[in-house]
């Protein structure tokens, strides 16, 4: 019998929560999208976790950012996580790096296996250059674009970096992906909510956190769908 936080997920996903479970995903970047995405791959289960940001925690994230509260203010992002993810599933496995990702470090982010890479950093090189080395090396991802200056998460979706509108940072990695000619269907979560116009990007809790449940929500479905694919050619 399945015990403690397994057991409801076990009802749901039978079986294939142990494939679940041998996922290594990646998730690079743990602000406002990444870390509803995070929190949400921890209570679905995942068991070995790869967490990046070089960041600490500040005053000015305590609108938007899941892990933030006003006792760690100051430590860093992958610090808190790690505790954090350890208190709700200690059999975790938590690699943390506390490197700010450029193009002449990428390669740390891929000394281990992993099998799926949620990117939700800010800077527009570095996202360009894990989206290349994915597509480069068959690794399957799934890329957040900006959710800066937006306030209606339903106008957020899924869906291809070429098929995206009203969105400044995906026309920019457009334009860099164009540029150096990478090919391949790069997945992204978007907003089609055109941007208020301000001098600086404000944002807010539920517009970020339904893109990070939208980056979990493709990883998972996307692992089930492999699964009963694989059952469809056992069964033929």
């Amino acid at each position: 019998m399945v015990k403690g936080m397994q057991e409801r997920l076990f009802w749901l996903l039978d079986n294939k929560l142990d494939i679940i479970k041998n996922k290594t995903i990646l998730i690079i970047g743990l602000g406002g999208v990444g870390s509803y995405a995070l929190e949400t791959l921890v209570r679905t289960y995942f068991n070995k976790l790869i967490i990046v940001d070089n960041d600490k925690i500040d005053i000015s994230n305590l609108n938007r950012q899941l892990m933030t509260n006003i006792d760690n203010i100051g430590l860093y992002k992958t610090d808190v996580w790690y505790d954090r993810i350890k208190k709700i599933n200690p059999d975790c496995n938590v690699i943390k790096i506390t490197e700010f990702i450029t193009k002449d470090n990428l390669n740390l982010l891929f000394e281990e296996k992993v099998d799926y890479v949620i990117d939700a950093c800010d800077t527009l090189e570095t996202k360009k250059e894990i989206i290349k080395y994915c597509l480069k090396n068959k690794i399957k991802f799934i890329s957040s674009m900006g959710m800066a200056n937006r306030v209606d998460a339903s106008k957020i979706k899924v869906s291809y970096l070429d098929k995206t509108c009203y969105d400044p940072l995906a026309r920019k990695l457009r334009n860099l992906i164009k540029k150096e000619n990478i090919k391949g269907k790069i997945p992204v979560v978007y907003s089609e909510e055109q941007p208020l116009k301000m001098n600086k990007l404000g944002s807010i809790s539920y517009v970020v956190g339904t893109a990070g449940l939208l980056c979990t929500n493709y990883i998972v479905n996307d692992i089930l769908k492999e699964v009963n694919n694989e059952r469809i050619k056992k069964n033929n």
